[in-house]
């Protein structure tokens, strides 16, 4: 498994992949005009080109025999930050990794590589939101000692769902 950063080379690959892992994780919670508005939006190829390109994201991504199997995205500034105390946080937008390569430590070397560059950075915390009924999710962030900060909603097409916004302070 090889981790590098992400290139503009990229962006078509990181989209499907954005797009595979939030339908395999979340697909079933959404109508199909819902889903199909938000996967339109944010995991299409021009708008990851964008964030690549761009100054408030940086993305890691995980190559496994040539294809990309898992990322996670670092945003500063946090669309988060009226929610938290610290005075310098970054946000980890997304962790992802495609089904049958999780439980592998996949997860947690791309923790080590968010939370490496976030104090790298002078961050003082770092702010991630998680869908309330992510048991998993939850437990692996807690496990790194993030806690819960506020409840907040996350928007897919016309649907809003309630998600937990963690925090952990460095």
């Amino acid at each position: 498994m090889i981790l590098r950063p992400a290139t503009l080379d990229d962006a078509p690959a990181l989209a499907a992949l954005g797009a595979e892992t939030f339908v395999a994780a979340f697909g079933d919670l959404y109508s199909a005009e819902d889903l199909s508005a938000f996967l339109a939006q944010v995991h299409n190829p021009e708008a990851v080109a964008g964030e690549i390109a761009g100054d408030s994201c940086t993305h890691c991504l995980v190559e496994h025999e040539g294809a990309l199997i898992a990322f996670c995205k670092l945003r500063y500034p946090s669309h988060y930050t009226a929610h938290s105390g610290a005075a310098n946080p970054i946000e980890l937008g997304q962790l992802y990794a495609l089904p049958g390569h999780t439980g592998a430590g996949i997860g947690a070397q791309l923790m080590d590589w968010a939370l490496g560059v976030a104090r790298a950075g002078g961050h003082d915390a770092v702010l991630l939101s998680v869908y309330s009924e992510n048991f998993g999710a939850q437990r692996f962030y807690q496990r790194y000692g993030f806690a819960k900060i506020a409840d907040i909603t996350f928007q897919v097409g016309d649907q809003l769902d309630p998600e937990f916004l963690y925090e952990l302070k460095l």
